[in-house]
């Protein structure tokens, strides 16, 4: 596991990281880098940290900290199965406007073909440095391996996995975690 944080946060991630447990039969692997000013530059970051034998690659937002353990398994378990490129999604259930910079609507997309992406993002290695060696930008992993001419799989998401940044988010979060059915 590697770990991309802020400089001033380096220090509190280490020691966390630091407690995390052993998995069995061997030593716990837990690095701890200094990230980047935005997110592809941290993620190329993680990336440098790398060993050799790392091989499928997993992109996971701090902010989805609710995601449950399946949701990472179902990733993982499609880049296993030969997906280059994989990220989990949900279906759209609002209508969605593409808008010019004076607010007005250009278009309405069907939304029966979008989706709203979460993480982790799962990618085989190669591909996922391959998308970064390019040095664009994108809000996730998923697009620079678009943009370079990759295939990306949706597999489903889950409600749990959603994005913590507004305090009805923070709301939400704190009603999922008190639901005994969220344990499970």
């Amino acid at each position: 596991m590697i770990i991309v944080a802020p400089a001033s946060h380096l220090d509190q991630c280490r020691e966390i990281a630091g407690g995390l447990g052993r998995p069995a039969g061997g030593q716990p692997r837990v690095d701890v880098v200094i990230g980047g000013a935005d997110r592809s530059a941290s993620v190329e970051a993680g990336l440098a940290a790398l060993q050799p034998d790392d091989g499928i690659l997993l992109v996971h937002d701090v902010a989805r900290c609710l995601a449950p353990p399946e949701l990472f398994a179902r990733v993982i378990g499609a880049v296993r199965a030969g997906d280059p490129a994989v990220v989990p999604g949900l279906p759209v259930i609002d209508t969605v406007k593409v808008v010019d910079a004076h607010g007005r609507v250009l278009d309405t997309p069907d939304r029966e073909s979008l989706v709203g992406i979460q993480t982790p993002q799962g990618f085989r290695r190669e591909v996922l440095e391959a998308a970064h060696a390019g040095g664009d930008s994108a809000t996730d992993d998923a697009g620079l391996v678009e943009r370079a001419g990759g295939h990306v799989r949706v597999v489903a998401g889950d409600h749990r996995a959603l994005k913590i940044t507004s305090p009805l988010d923070l709301a939400v979060a704190a009603a999922l975690l008190g639901e005994a059915s969220y344990a499970r």
